[in-house]
């Protein structure tokens, strides 16, 4: 960080307190009130925590530790009427600006964020903390009055569901249900209303994330009934935007989930042929090569080698469009791990344990948790049929920590088959202590 970076932060942390009012004691009476309210009292006076403020603002700033760093989330996070606000320009966000420039990683802001996502979601804040005052407000009048919906307001609801999105990996599926309850609420609410016809296009757009967001997530916490009624109205609406690609992105992610809940893979099948066809005639590279790489795992699923290698070449084909309006995040290390999907069904383990290890360290990103999981599992079955147990023990291990904290449903039916192709080591030590904890963070 140059000097000018964090001369910035603290002039920013001095305009936050001061916006509310506060001197520099204020500031530390607040902090060691808001430790104590938390169950963290520190062993701090006034007098000591006051001098740390202010050398947080000084003309030779220094970066909070990250206990006052989370004391400072969970203080700025509350408005002063003591309501939660996380979205844009709240108080909250121009703090993790401020630790920025004072040289706090992406990484730990991010955490930040996430436990104060926990705690919103345990208060049952849910996903209006993510909605500025005025976007709240707004929101209510909209839900009162369709024709005051406007543009702005739209903006503001496509970042939530985004900031939401960006979650998935970070909290339980279960607390993104939480999160996104209210906004798929209103959603259904304008799109039954009168709402000014030239913004119909966008709120579909924003009705078509939301619901397929929430229909993966219905799915991960095992709500099949739920999750293909809200895949149903992401269809509808994403089928009215005008943009085929928007379709072809629900249809992929309700193949997706379709393959772990119908049996056979007729169902996901159509879903994925579907998507084709839609990518086909959309604007967006990387989601055509999406629901290409999807063809092709269908495909190596029922042991059509040329046809899943077609596929693949397809997709990475479309990889190499350039400005894509999807702004998909479908990358290359997602693609390596369908190409390592495709060879351990069609019988190349040893390249398939290639592809999965080099997609796996592509993948490290908290948003990338669940799918990092998902290709680990995938490895250590490649492992498997290499006759190397052992090591696929071990690969399994961290999966199950990851597929235990997110609650995803994909990662644990893909363990559980890869416990089950590990039985015949069974008497091994090892197997012992795979199953142990299998049990304790599964319950499997």
């Amino acid at each position: 960080m140059s000097a000018h970076d964090k001369l910035a932060g603290a002039a920013t942390l001095k305009r936050l307190r001061r916006a509310r009012g506060w001197s520099l004691a204020d500031t530390a009476r607040a902090i060691i009130g808001t430790a104590a309210a938390l169950g963290q009292p520190l062993d701090s006076s006034v007098a000591s925590v006051q001098r740390s403020v202010a050398r947080w603002e000084s003309n030779a700033p220094t970066l909070p530790s990250e206990r006052y760093q989370l004391l400072l989330a969970h203080l700025y996070a509350r408005r002063p009427d003591g309501q939660t606000s996380l979205g844009a320009a709240s108080d909250f966000c121009r703090l993790l600006d401020a630790l920025a420039h004072l040289g706090e990683s992406e990484r730990r802001l991010a955490e930040l964020r996430t436990l104060l996502l926990r705690t919103a979601t345990d208060s049952g804040g849910g996903l209006l903390a993510l909605l500025g005052p005025s976007t709240q407000l707004g929101l209510a009048a909209a839900l009162t009055d369709p024709a005051r919906l406007d543009e702005g307001l739209l903006d503001a609801m496509r970042t939530a569901v985004r900031d939401v999105n960006n979650q998935v990996g970070s909290l339980p599926f279960v607390r993104v249900q939480l999160l996104l309850a209210p906004i798929v609420d209103s959603c259904r609410r304008l799109l039954t209303a009168a709402v000014p016809e030239p913004l119909l296009p966008a709120l579909q757009t924003v009705a078509a994330q939301a619901y397929t967001l929430a229909g993966r997530a219905a799915f991960e916490t095992r709500d099949d009934q739920a999750s293909r009624a809200l895949y149903a109205e992401a269809t509808t609406a994403a089928g009215s935007t005008g943009a085929p690609w928007r379709r072809a992105v629900v249809h992929m992610s309700h193949a997706l989930v379709t393959l772990y809940s119908t049996p056979g893979t007729d169902a996901a099948q159509r879903l994925v042929d579907a998507a084709v066809r839609d990518a086909r005639v959309g604007e967006s590279a990387r989601v055509r090569a999406r629901a290409h790489a999807l063809q092709a795992e269908i495909a190596a699923r029922a042991g059509a080698e040329r046809h899943a290698q077609a596929a693949l070449a397809l997709a990475w084909y479309d990889m190499d469009g350039d400005c894509d309006p999807a702004q998909e995040s479908f990358t290359p290390a997602h693609l390596r791990g369908f190409e390592g999907v495709t060879a351990l069904y069609v019988g190349n383990p040893s390249a398939a344990h290639d592809y999965f290890a080099q997609s796996a360290a592509a993948l490290q990103g908290p948003r990338e948790r669940v799918q990092r999981a998902i290709v680990l599992t995938d490895q250590a079955l490649a492992r498997i049929r290499l006759d190397e147990p052992q090591a696929a023990a071990e690969l399994l291990h961290g999966c199950i920590d990851a597929a235990s904290a997110t609650g995803g449903r994909v990662a644990s039916a893909r363990l559980r088959r890869a416990r089950a192709g590990l039985r015949p080591w069974r008497r091994e030590g090892w197997f012992a202590d795979l199953d142990d904890h299998l049990i304790d963070a599964l319950g499997a």
